[in-house]
Formats: structure tokens, C-alpha cells, sequence
């Protein structure tokens, strides 16, 4: 009987030996691995704000959400004349909703914006390819976010060139390029915004073209 109380006591001795060796601590305790991580909604809900309001009219627009670049349905006060008529004032409409503070639910779901003003926005200037834009500082001293905001929200509106492209420059004396919104870039907004050639068709030479800013001096 003491022969087989002794055995028992050896195998478990030889057990919790090869327990520990494995590296393995036993315990009672539960463990808290912590709350699961959380995400924003990036998502804003209907709240009376978005819906059809006498003067205005319904805009989108690409913020930054979860370093990704989202939509967002604002309305925006009507501008003088048809916005989705004119290239030009759609453009100044998309801007000025990229420089506004994002409002209380949208820095709530997450929102924010990487556009700063000073910028304005205007009309090719002639030689320019039709329905070229001109902002008021060059695209490329923009934050590489900040482009990519205004490539995405021109380029799939009444701004844009088509196909989700916009045509875009500068007060310099440079021709415009050709920027393009795609799915890697919403998804890396921080890249610098893909480019492809512009159009031949350009401006006509005996009118102007409204909204343009001057020309930068060329010394």
C-alpha cells in the first residue's frame, strides 16, 4: 500500500516536471486579454441635417476617415446659376466643403480633412485643355492628402474630366495634369495621386475663359 501511495506521488512529480518544462504555467485565475480594438464607424447617420433644404443642394465629398479617404453627403447653399452646369463653380463648391471644419457627428464617426486655405479654385487659361482647373497654388506643394481629397471629390463630379480623372493646375506657367481617383489611392490617400496625358483639345485662344486666375509672371 505504501509501495503504490509512493508511485502516485512520484508520477505527479514527474508530471508538473513536465509541465514546467514545456513552459507551460498553470493557473486559476482567468486573463483579461483587454477589450477587443475598436474602429470608427466612419459612417454618419440621418439626422435631418442631409435632407432636402430649400437653397441648397446636395453635395459629395472624400474626407479622411481611418487613414482612408470616405464619402460624405453634405448640402451646400446654392451657388448663382446650375453648379452641375459649370465645371468651375462645381469645383469652388467641392472646395469650400473640403476647408469647412467637419461637423460635430462627422469628428465623431471619425472625419477629418487635410485641405487648407488659403486655396481657391478657377477656370483653365487659354491653351489649356477644355475644362482644365486652376488652383491657387500648385497642386504638388499641396499635402499629398489634400490633393488626393481634391482629385477624388473634382474628379467624380461635374469638375471632373471624366472617368473619375480631373485636370488641374496651378498659377504657374505649367500645363495641367491629369489626375486620376482609384481605388488604391481612397485606400492610401498619402500616395501621390496617379497622372495620365491630358487631352489635346484645348481651350479656344479667342475667348476667355471665365473664373481663370492670372497668369504667374514668367520674368
Amino acid at each position: 500500500m505504501r509501495l503504490r501511495t509512493l508511485g502516485s506521488a512520484a508520477g505527479a512529480v514527474a508530471l508538473a516536471a513536465l509541465v514546467a518544462g514545456c513552459g507551460i504555467r498553470t493557473t486559476s485565475v482567468p486573463v483579461d486579454a483587454g477589450a477587443a480594438p475598436s474602429r470608427v464607424p466612419c459612417s454618419v447617420a440621418e439626422d435631418g441635417t442631409t435632407g432636402t433644404a430649400a437653397g441648397s443642394v446636395p453635395v459629395r465629398v472624400f474626407l479622411v476617415c481611418g487613414s482612408q479617404l470616405e464619402t460624405v453627403d453634405r448640402r451646400s447653399p446654392l451657388p448663382e446659376g446650375k453648379a452641375d452646369a459649370d465645371p468651375v463653380r462645381t469645383a469652388r463648391l467641392l472646395l469650400a466643403q473640403l476647408l469647412a471644419v467637419p461637423s460635430e457627428a462627422e469628428r465623431q464617426a471619425g472625419f477629418t480633412t487635410a485641405v487648407r486655405g488659403p486655396l481657391t479654385v478657377g477656370g483653365g487659361r487659354r491653351g489649356d485643355p477644355a475644362g482644365a482647373l486652376r488652383l491657387s497654388r500648385q497642386p504638388e506643394d499641396l499635402a499629398p492628402v489634400a490633393l488626393s481629397q481634391l482629385v477624388c471629390s473634382f474628379g467624380e463630379s461635374a469638375a471632373g474630366a471624366g472617368d473619375r480623372t480631373v485636370l488641374l493646375g496651378g498659377p504657374g506657367p505649367y500645363a495641367p495634369k491629369r489626375y486620376r481617383c482609384t481605388t488604391e489611392l481612397r485606400e492610401r490617400p498619402e500616395s501621390v495621386p496617379p497622372t495620365a496625358p491630358p487631352a489635346t483639345a484645348t481651350a479656344s485662344p479667342s475667348e476667355p475663359v471665365p473664373g481663370s486666375p492670372p497668369a504667374a509672371p514668367t520674368g
